[in-house]
């Protein structure tokens, strides 16, 4: 199966139907008049939040959607039938842009959310709306009106409370394995992880968090080494980042050098997302004698001149990993009630959100090269090549 996080579609409303020119014409009925209906209203097009859903692969077969038009008016001030509205299904956590505009129409980050991204057109009226004392034969009705037709580009973006980011074989997936049930790929080589992966980490009943765990960026990912910034968007909705740090690379590189990279490649991306309070996550100290261990993790501390939250831990042997996750979830759950409590702290975080939105989208169009298109422009720059990561997902 394949991961796709990125597609852009055509979505267009049904036109309405036209009003209906119709004189009755009845045996025994000497003044009939005029009695054309009004056509219906074109449907409208939906988008409809899916928590079954966790990739676009379907828009990538399936580019052009339309609602049905409405039926036009008839005879005996009958009315047409309206189209029938057409509902989408997307992941939950996808937003949606305006192509032409670049405008963000919609987050759709709730189960059952529902937003209107094409409008249907406006019924046509009868003949018999134009009737009066002095024009009783009247000839004139209406059209109905096209319904609106957009291009429209979806970005989907996991769920996810706290977010994993490191440098290729840090760490992370090992460290996700350990804390949940998620099973992503592990292995002795760089780039492992070629698509993001999420995991439920349960500490008791109902004290549960999400963790996301995104491929790892090396330096100059923000010109497109590697595979990029295009998977750092995911972490544009997690609230606490955890900073995975390698104390003993295999290829004996310089853990503070890679410690940098990491955050000047955040920065290039989003400097809202590099605002996100992150912690440090000195991970492998198994790999280290137990003599070596404090010195080295104070070195590394000392050179980055850090003064968050710093976690010693080895992920593959579940050693401090416990006190790393009920650590965050206490975070976690104090920033949730003081957002909920202070309406201030609500604001702000609205706010960065916002930033992170803007950034990522930005971002994004940068790397795609794109521009503003014409309205009446429907060129079709859809590339498969971008898509082309297999994905097998764990029973």
């Amino acid at each position: 199966m394949q991961f796709v996080d990125e597609a852009s579609i055509i979505v267009e409303a049904g036109k309405g139907g036209n009003g209906c020119l119709s004189f009755r014409r009845e045996k025994y009925v000497p003044k009939g008049g005029p009695d054309g209906g009004d056509g219906g209203h074109g449907g409208s097009v939906y988008l409809i939040g899916d928590d079954a859903l966790n990739t676009l692969i379907d828009f990538k077969y399936q580019r052009f959607y339309k609602a049905e038009n409405g039926q036009g008016g008839m005879g005996r001030q009958m009315s047409g039938k309206a189209g029938d509205d057409l509902h989408v299904k997307v992941p939950v956590g996808t937003t949606v842009i305006d192509e032409d505009t670049l405008e963000v129409i919609a987050d759709v980050t709730e189960i059952g959310q529902v937003v209107l991204v094409a409008q249907g057109g406006r019924r046509g009226l009868g003949n018999i709306h134009f009737k009066s004392s002095t024009n009783r034969a009247p000839r004139r009705t209406t059209p109905g009106t096209e319904g609106d037709r957009r291009n429209l580009r979806f970005e989907m973006k996991v769920m996810a409370d706290v977010g994993l980011l490191g440098m290729p074989n840090a760490g992370k997936s090992t460290l996700i394995r350990s804390v949940s049930a998620a099973k992503p790929k592990v292995a002795n080589y760089p780039f492992t992880t070629l698509v993001p992966n999420l995991g439920v980490v349960k500490l008791g009943m109902h004290e549960h968090f999400v963790m996301a765990d995104v491929p790892g960026l090396i330096e100059g990912a923000s010109d497109g080494a590697g595979l990029g910034l295009r998977f750092l968007k995911h972490l544009t909705r997690t609230r606490l980042l955890f900073h995975v740090v390698d104390v003993a690379p295999f290829d004996e590189s310089d853990p503070v050098q890679a410690a940098k990279a990491i955050v000047h490649e955040l920065g290039q991306f989003s400097p809202a997302l590099s605002e996100r309070p992150r912690w440090l996550v000195l991970n492998k100290f198994d790999l280290l004698p137990e003599d070596e261990r404090e010195a080295r993790a104070q070195a590394i501390i000392d050179a980055l001149n850090w003064e968050g939250p710093v976690f010693r831990i080895s992920a593959i042997s579940n050693d401090g990993t416990d006190k790393l996750v009920q650590a965050a979830y206490r975070w976690l759950t104090e920033r949730q009630r003081l957002e909920h409590e202070d309406e201030e702290a609500h604001a702000r975080e609205q706010e960065m959100r916002r930033r992170m939105e803007e950034e990522s989208v930005a971002r994004t169009e940068a790397r795609l090269g794109r521009k503003r298109k014409p309205a009446d422009d429907d060129d079709d720059d859809f590339d498969d090549d971008d898509y082309d990561v297999d994905v097998e997902y764990a029973p």
